[in-house]
């Protein structure tokens, strides 16, 4: 798809998804950080269901970094995956308090070298918590992206490569959200709402084929 085309079919997600925006609930980096690590293969109402109990008991890197794994499972089981998403918010938590005083880095760099932190991860934790101009590529997007045409590469790290070649800089972070949304209310995995797409109409690869 070239950047003309790329930009209508982004100008019609913002017109169907002007609201747009994290549906994470979190207050601070480190909330956003937890939050994010139990947000994978588990939806975002579920995470929030469970970080609703587990932040006023768990508010800081300090408190987490004392928990063993063993403590914290049970408070986050219902996320899925809870042994090593425990095992990493604990590790991750230490490594924020013995190398950053309990904060949470702002860099990619920084982020990415703590346990249980990949591009993903950091990518939405920059955007979310510092604001800074980034296109983290989730389930959603990664799904919606290759399927309208506006990437086609096989891993999350090269579609983000691709989605920020295409796409103009200051909607990489809108974007994120818009395509995120297209995918949990149209562009699903198993059965797209192709008949009420807005892309359908020449802007959907897919639909094209």
């Amino acid at each position: 798809m070239d950047r003309e085309k790329a930009a209508r079919a982004m100008a019609a997600l913002k017109e169907l998804y002007p609201e747009a925006k994290p549906e994470l609930n979190f207050r601070n980096p480190y909330e956003t950080l937890v939050a994010t690590i139990l947000s994978a293969q588990c939806t975002d109402k579920r995470v929030n269901q469970v970080t609703a109990k587990l932040f006023p008991q768990v508010p800081d890197a300090f408190t987490m970094a004392k928990l063993t794994p063993e403590e914290l499972e049970p408070m986050i089981r219902e996320c899925g995956l809870y042994h090593s998403k425990a095992k990493n918010i604990i590790a991750a938590s230490r490594a924020l308090v013995e190398q950053y005083d309990g904060r949470v880095p702002n860099t990619r760099r920084e982020l990415m070298a703590l346990p249980g932190v990949g591009q993903k991860t950091a990518g939405v934790v920059l955007l979310a918590a510092f604001g800074d101009d980034q296109l983290p590529v989730d389930t959603h997007v990664f799904r919606v992206s290759r399927r309208i045409g506006l990437a086609d590469a096989n891993t999350p790290e090269k579609v983000e490569e691709q989605l920020k070649a295409i796409l103009d800089r200051d909607i990489w972070s809108v974007g994120h959200h818009w395509l995120i949304w297209h995918g949990r209310r149209c562009c699903s995995a198993r059965k797209p709402a192709c008949e009420r797409c807005p892309l359908n109409d020449g802007l959907c690869e897919k639909h094209l084929q």
